[in-house]
């Protein structure tokens, strides 16, 4: 096993800590016994530890020490108090795995003490192990450690290495976002279906399916989706008087126009970051 002699913190396991830590002892990749979870809340510690066995506790400090992976799991506007939790904590030679999002490698480095930073944008879906982590890592992380983190995102489902880090705040805005558009989307096919007639049961059903179909249909065909659009797209019919009306309405327009906003509200929470509870500037 990739992760044999490593022990994991997790600083802050909220949902997507523990989906990390599900996945994790779901593919057997790691013991129980090399994790070590935080969080402020003691209902929420004794709840990790009855479900997966896991050391608990409520000091980010007393978790951290002895890590060799500290996975970075806190919103953004709560990473300048880990950071002071964890001031000289942090071994020097540990890795430091962080989903916070708009948080630079950099930043991460000088404020944790250490050379080797992963910065990770994973998505909701990997609760279920079918999301997709889009992931860059410092120079200092070197094959041995990129495969550690490859074993650890595997555990999440997809993962994609970029070279460059800004390409980590597109993905937040992108892949990250992305589930919450695809939920509204839905939901508002939901509600057609249920005005038209249907019962919200069979609505809910006929997009369900309908959406997991034509995603893994177009996963799996070579063709742009245009033409995959086009071939169910009969001149004059139902499918054309439908996208007519999407077009009409701007619907390209207001998602480009909803990404970019996604996007620059992660440079802004990276900025955000870059403060001290007190809105101090930290660099």
């Amino acid at each position: 096993m990739a992760l044999r002699d490593e022990t994991l913190a997790f600083i802050g396991c909220g949902m997507m800590g523990e989906a990390m830590v599900k996945g994790l002892l779901r593919e057997g990749l790691v013991d129980p016994r090399q994790i070590v979870a935080s969080h402020p809340r003691a209902e929420r510690c004794l709840e990790l530890e009855n479900r997966y066995g896991v050391n608990v506790t409520n000091d980010n400090a007393e978790a951290a020490s002895d890590a060799t992976i500290v996975i970075i799991a806190v919103k953004p506007q709560f990473l300048a108090e880990v950071v002071a939790d964890l001031e000289g904590v942090v071994k020097m030679d540990a890795t430091v795995l962080s989903v916070v999002a708009g948080a630079t490698m950099a930043r991460l480095g000088s404020d944790f003490g250490v050379s080797r930073v992963v910065r990770v944008m994973p998505n909701t879906p990997a609760q279920i192990g079918r999301g997709i982590s889009v992931w860059t890592a410092t120079e200092t992380v070197d094959e041995t450690g990129q495969r550690k983190v490859r074993a650890i995102l595997s555990a999440l489902g997809a993962e994609e290495y970029v070279t460059h880090e800004k390409e980590l705040d597109m993905a937040t805005a992108l892949s990250g976002t992305g589930p919450a558009y695809v939920f509204l989307f839905m939901e508002a096919l939901i509600d057609a279906g249920v005005h038209m007639g249907f019962s919200r049961r069979v609505a809910e059903k006929l997009v369900f399916e309908t959406v997991l179909g034509a995603a893994e249909f177009a996963k799996g065909e070579p063709h742009h989706l245009a033409k995959l659009r086009n071939q169910v797209t009969s001149p004059g019919g139902t499918s054309a008087e439908a996208q007519y009306q999407l077009e009409r309405g701007g619907l390209r327009t207001v998602l480009s126009d909803a990404v970019w906003a996604a996007y620059r509200r992660c440079q802004q929470l990276g900025g955000a970051a870059d403060t001290d509870t007190n809105g101090r500037s930290l660099k």
